[in-house]
């Protein structure tokens, strides 16, 4: 007995393709147990058809050989359990998610997957300071430069600078102390993304701390690292920025330094011209895989979060 298969009809056989694709496109947006009500279907019909939908999306959208990679991270729950995610960052895409944690071996996975034909094409690596991923990266396409992201590199001047505000809080106390108390993320986040009520919170804070005024006007000054054009004033820019770290007494900017120093080719790797990408891409995947996590159902199914991931830059079918 043969049974004719109809390429209209859904991997579902009660659905049609065409119904398939509707359903995937309300759970872009929705949460599958939310469509599920809204159509009056099962909720494990619906992430089914959904899961469909992606498979359909990275078929139309096949990898391509990538010139630039971003190299990261997402955690799956509490206790350290890690997958790796690579991205074009050029074509504005995740290509890959895999890995057993963040180890070298992990990643190695990624590159055989890519084949040595397709690995040729990548001329640069953009990734944080993890040992592992460098060296996987330097045995696999030693032929890439590598550039260390600058959202990581500032992820340990932010913690360089809460060391000081839980030094100084150590320090104080009375009127002194309570300018710091719960002011932690007013002086870690953007000035410009901070509320008018935060922003004078920080107007205050730092006006009454000395130490952590001069904290926080050398880490907003860091910044500017990553607009020169060449290594050579780069290098002039963190030799000053340095030495207006002497006889200020804060041990954690000096510790920060010291690791700049020894990832310096990394980060010195931005001034070139051929190396300005947009590093900004993972960063903003990063808060997109976090906001998927918060709002999808189901996903104790890693395949259903790897395809929510890898498909959540494409465009709708």
């Amino acid at each position: 007995m043969k049974c004719e298969r109809l390429e209209w009809i859904a991997r579902n056989p009660f659905y049609t393709k065409r119904f398939a694709l509707y359903v995937g496109r309300k759970c872009r947006t929705m949460t599958v147990q939310d469509v599920a009500r809204d159509l009056k279907l099962d909720w494990h019909t619906v992430k089914a058809l959904d899961k469909e939908y992606m498979e359909e999306q990275l078929r139309r959208v096949p990898v391509a050989a990538p010139g630039v990679i971003g190299i990261d991270e997402v955690s799956l729950r509490k206790g350290h359990t890690y997958r790796i995610i690579v991205s074009d960052l050029e074509r504005r895409r995740p290509i890959w998610y895999g890995g057993d944690d963040r180890s070298k071996e992990s990643l190695d996975r990624f590159y055989q997957w890519l084949g040595a034909k397709k690995g040729r094409k990548i001329r640069l690596a953009v990734m944080d300071m993890w040992k592992a991923f460098e060296k996987s990266t330097r045995n696999n396409v030693s032929h890439a430069a590598i550039l260390y992201d600058k959202f990581h590199v500032m992820r340990h001047l932010g913690e360089a600078l809460d060391t000081v505000r839980k030094m100084e809080y150590a320090r104080l106390c009375g009127k002194d102390r309570s300018y710091i108390k719960g002011q932690k993320y007013t002086l870690l986040s953007n000035k410009e993304n901070l509320t008018l009520d935060g922003r004078n919170a920080l107007k205050k804070l730092l006006k009454a701390n000395k130490r952590l005024h001069t904290a926080y006007l050398l880490k907003e000054s860091f910044g500017q690292l990553w607009s020169y054009r060449t290594e050579g004033w780069a290098r002039r820019f963190f030799d000053h920025w340095k030495d207006s770290l002497k006889w200020q007494r804060l041990k954690s900017y000096e510790k920060f330094t010291e690791m700049i120093e020894r990832h310096w080719d990394g980060i010195a790797a931005y001034s070139r011209p051929e190396n300005k990408v947009s590093l900004g891409f993972v960063e903003g995947l990063n808060n997109k895989i976090r906001v998927i996590q918060r709002r999808a159902y189901g996903l104790r199914d890693e395949d259903y979060l790897r395809l929510k991931i890898l498909t959540c830059m494409l465009k709708e079918i």
